[in-house]
C-alpha cells in the first residue's frame, strides 16, 4: 500500500509590495529536515488513523512549523497529488495552498527540522530539489498569478 502524506505549501506576501507586480512579494516557506540528506520541503506529515487529508496537513504544519491553522488562510481551488517512491515504496503527498495571515509571524521548528528559509519563487526551487517540488512550486506561482 502507499504511504500517504499531506501538507500545506505557504506563502507571505511581503507588505507592502517592493514592486509594481504583486507576485514579486509572495514567499514560500521551506522547511530543512534534520534527518537524511537535509533536503528542503513544505511541512508535510503522514496521516494519522481517523484523520482526513486536511486534518493531517495543517496538524504537521502545526508541529513542524509552530502555526495554527487560525494564523493561515485556505486558498481555495488549489490542490495537488505527487506520486513517488522512496525507499522502493510508493507515497503519495497531497498538498493544499495556504496564505500567512500575519507575514510577520514567528516559525517554530520542531526537531524533525534545523532550518526555514522564507524564499521567492526562483530560490525556492534552487533548494527544493525535486523535479516534482519545482514544478509545483511554479504552478502555484501561476495559480497566485492568475487571481491577481
Amino acid at each position: 500500500m502507499a504511504v500517504r502524506a499531506c501538507g500545506l505549501i505557504i506563502y507571505r506576501r511581503l507588505q507592502p509590495a517592493p514592486s509594481p507586480k504583486v507576485t514579486d512579494s509572495i514567499e514560500y516557506l521551506l522547511l530543512q529536515t534534520s534527518y537524511g540528506t537535509h533536503h528542503w520541503t513544505p511541512p508535510k506529515g503522514h496521516v494519522d488513523p481517523g484523520e482526513d487529508d486536511l486534518q493531517t496537513a495543517f496538524r504537521e504544519t502545526q508541529e513542524e512549523a509552530g502555526l495554527q491553522a487560525s494564523q493561515l488562510t485556505l486558498i481555495e481551488g488549489y490542490k495537488k497529488e505527487l506520486h513517488y517512491p522512496v525507499r522502493g515504496k510508493p507515497k503519495t503527498v497531497v498538498y493544499w495552498l495556504a496564505e500567512m495571515k500575519d507575514c510577520n509571524t514567528e516559525i517554530k521548528l520542531s526537531e524533525e527540522h534545523q532550518a526555514f528559509q522564507w524564499l521567492k519563487l526562483e530560490d525556492a526551487c534552487k533548494f527544493a530539489e525535486y523535479e516534482d517540488m519545482q514544478a509545483m512550486l511554479k504552478e502555484v506561482h501561476q495559480f497566485l498569478c492568475s487571481r491577481e
